[in-house]
């Protein structure tokens, strides 16, 4: 058993222990397959990637001719990325999602494990930071942690499952969700209860 002191998953020093301890059970060791389909019918732009933790997406995107850049405010989670990523290690940066700012405009975002990686009450302000940095019709795509039983009074986590109701409610205002599909290659943290899909920003 892991002997941790930090238990607020909205600060750093939360993953940096896991890190540092080696225990990141969320961590697929790979790029998911649902990725790799959809970057092989789509066209590069510059995509960000928060929390990206150990970042085995950044090579690939990278490797695809996507202008990618990966954040993580955890100095642990970004040497972890950096360690593994070779030629492309300079794309990740330590930077706070909610303070940091392109060098050039997005035009996609890639969610993996980051929202369900922080307590629900950060919720709204994720999805509002989402929307402020896509252009009208650029993409949020990747994978959500839902579960139609979650107890929003008692939640657990991380990670932090929510409802497809709550993520509706979340991203509706400023995105349609034009595509949803299931996931074939979840870890088991998320088996069963993970979707790939895709939401465009509104005008």
């Amino acid at each position: 058993m892991k002997n941790f002191d930090t238990r607020d998953s909205s600060t750093p020093d939360f993953w940096s222990e896991r890190f540092q301890q080696r225990f990141t059970p969320w961590d697929k060791g790979g790029v998911p397959l649902a990725l790799k389909q959809f970057v092989a019918t789509a066209s590069p732009v510059s995509i960000l990637i928060p929390g990206c933790g150990s970042g085995y997406e950044v090579a690939f995107l990278g490797e695809q001719g996507w202008d990618v850049t990966a954040i993580d405010f955890s100095p642990a989670a970004v040497a972890a990325a950096q360690a593994v990523l070779g030629p492309w290690a300079q794309r990740v940066l330590q930077a706070d999602f909610f303070s940091f700012t392109p060098s050039s405009p997005l035009h996609c975002i890639y969610e993996r494990a980051f929202l369900c990686a922080l307590p629900r009450r950060m919720w709204p302000a994720v999805a509002a930071r989402w929307a402020e940095l896509l252009p009208v019709g650029g993409l949020l795509i990747g994978f959500f942690f839902l579960d139609p039983a979650v107890d929003a009074a008692h939640p657990t986590g991380p990670p932090f499952a929510l409802t497809q109701l709550e993520l509706d409610a979340l991203l509706a205002p400023s995105f349609e969700r034009v595509a949803d599909d299931a996931v074939t290659d979840s870890i088991p943290v998320f088996a069963g209860k993970e979707r790939w899909q895709i939401w465009r920003r509104k005008p």
